[in-house]
């Protein structure tokens, strides 16, 4: 099914996000891992997967509208240094998502509609976009209110976890 042009360079775009999210969270992961954060490692990674899982969506739906995924204007990921500073990055990125996300759905629920491309991002948007922006701003308010120590001795979770 030939596609509109600008559905297929704003899924795109979509798909760039994604990607570079999935970089971020994979990188922040295994930062946790190695301080011997294991539940933000775990949280983190799954939402890397999670956006890999968007990605895949994207081209899919990219290649169904007779398009050719486009990554090659792929930015890097915005690695923090120390806990609020990722929390806080990968929060910025999401809302950035979020923001495309609902341009892109009325883009699709405009005039010329392509209700189906609309349909992926609004599951998208939906399951877990909103979902990861809300756990993250939780996260922040759980740091603002405790503190970042003790925020941090429970982000470790047991230690026994981490030994193998």
């Amino acid at each position: 099914m030939k596609g509109k042009k600008s559905v297929i360079s704003r899924l795109n775009k979509l798909l760039v996000g994604e990607l570079v999210a999935a970089d971020q969270y994979f990188v922040h992961s295994r930062m946790y891992q190695e301080w011997g954060l294991q539940k933000l490692y775990e949280r983190i990674d799954h939402e890397r997967m999670d956006e890999l899982e968007h990605a895949d969506l994207l081209i899919r739906r990219i290649l169904f509208l007779e398009g050719t995924p486009d990554i090659s204007k792929r930015p890097g990921p915005n690695i923090g240094k120390d806990v609020p500073s990722m929390l806080k990055n990968d929060l910025d990125y999401e809302l950035a998502v979020i923001a495309e996300l609902k341009e892109v759905i009325a883009h699709c629920e405009g005039p010329k509609r392509t209700m189906t491309a609309a349909a992926s991002c609004s599951t998208i948007l939906e399951e877990t976009e909103q979902d990861h922006t809300l756990w993250l701003e939780q996260q922040l308010g759980l740091i603002a209110r405790m503190g970042l120590q003790n925020y941090i001795q429970s982000a470790a979770g047991d230690i026994a976890q981490g030994a193998s």
